[in-house]
């Protein structure tokens, strides 16, 4: 069994893992409520409160399901916030000395690799190398508000990155925009609700790089451009139209990313045999619906991340380091590093 923390930004979590059955407990600490208040995450806040709550959310995880069968302590230690990540490091690192285990330290971005794959483990966990082999090579994007990448996933388990954002994830630009229209935090989800109302061609956003052959994002410019499109409008105007601007905006959005991964399904002339969506952005129904079109088309199956699995979680840290074992980091004692700026690799 493999027990999990997870604290790079701002969500203090906890998970247990067994093989044999999946994910036997998750338990998570989230800091939404707090950082509203300042309009984002402030870091010094963000470490106070994993320094608070890793410790009666350990003291649950051993009180419900137990630490006695845990073989291994795996702690996400990168990308993330230098001293966030340090206090789960140093959680881990005091765990698997007292439990007498190995420690891995899982690269972040791999837990959102896999992390659409733990519903297909939790279906059948017998079966689940089998089921695996069947879905590979696989594409997958990861679209957070820090990363935005789209990755394969080799039929030997390796990743190759595709391609990545030239500046803006697509998750920090939606929450950019929500700010520049006086919404709060977080925004996407602020924004996804408004634009239900309203209509996604009411304003022309630009679609970031516009050469089929070029994979790589670019979200920068539809923020700037929704900018100069709130400074034409009068106050009153901007709030009379708030549901037509975050349409627009939010389409603009999942138009390029819908669109570099159509083009990537291209580029794979058929190599490709599933499509995979994880992320905080992942959550977007609408961004959901535009990918699960993608992969019928090509009849392969479309493998979204669960809404749990989505944000900050350590169930996906649990996860990752028990099936890509290969891509985790072992450390002896106390010789795990944190890698803040840590790329999937």
């Amino acid at each position: 069994m493999i027990l999990a923390l997870e604290s790079s930004c701002d969500e203090t979590a906890v998970a247990v893992f067994d093989p044999a059955r999946g994910l036997t407990g998750e338990w998570v600490h989230s800091q939404i409520a707090l950082h509203e208040r300042h309009g984002g995450v402030v870091p010094d806040l963000a470490t106070r409160e994993h320094l608070r709550h890793f410790g009666p959310l350990l003291a649950r995880a051993k009180a419900e399901v137990g630490f006695d069968r845990v073989t291994q302590v795996a702690v996400t230690n990168g990308p993330g916030l230098a001293a966030c990540l340090a206090i789960g490091g140093a959680a881990a690192k005091s765990l698997a000395l007292a439990l007498r285990v190995p420690l891995a330290g899982v690269n972040h971005l791999r837990g959102h690799v896999w992390s659409p794959f733990i519903a297909l483990h939790a279906e059948r966990p017998e079966n689940f190398d089998a089921r695996l082999a069947e879905l590979l090579p696989h594409l997958g994007l990861i679209v957070s508000g820090g990363n935005t990448i789209l990755f394969t996933l080799s039929a030997e388990r390796r990743v190759t990155v595709l391609s990545s954002t030239r500046d803006d994830a697509a998750g920090e630009a939606l929450d950019k925009g929500a700010k520049l229209l006086g919404l709060g935090y977080p925004g996407g989800p602020l924004i996804e609700q408004l634009a239900l109302q309203g209509r996604p061609d009411a304003f022309d956003f630009p679609r970031g790089i516009g050469r089929r052959d070029e994979l790589d994002f670019s979200f920068s410019g539809v923020k700037t451009s929704l900018r100069y499109q709130i400074e034409k409008l009068t106050p009153a105007e901007v709030q009379a139209r708030l549901p037509d601007l975050c349409a627009s905006y939010q389409q603009a959005v999942l138009d390029a990313l819908a669109r570099k991964t159509r083009a990537a399904l291209e580029q794979g002339a058929g190599s490709f045999r599933s499509l995979g969506l994880s992320g905080g952005v992942a959550n977007n129904r609408a961004l959901r619906t535009a990918l699960q079109g993608e992969a019928n088309r090509r009849r392969i199956p479309f493998l979204a991340a669960q809404p749990q699995h989505t944000g900050d979680n350590a169930g996906m840290i649990a996860f990752a380091a028990w099936a890509d074992a290969a891509g985790t980091e072992r450390a002896a004692g106390l010789s795990l590093r944190v890698e803040p700026s840590a790329a999937l690799a």
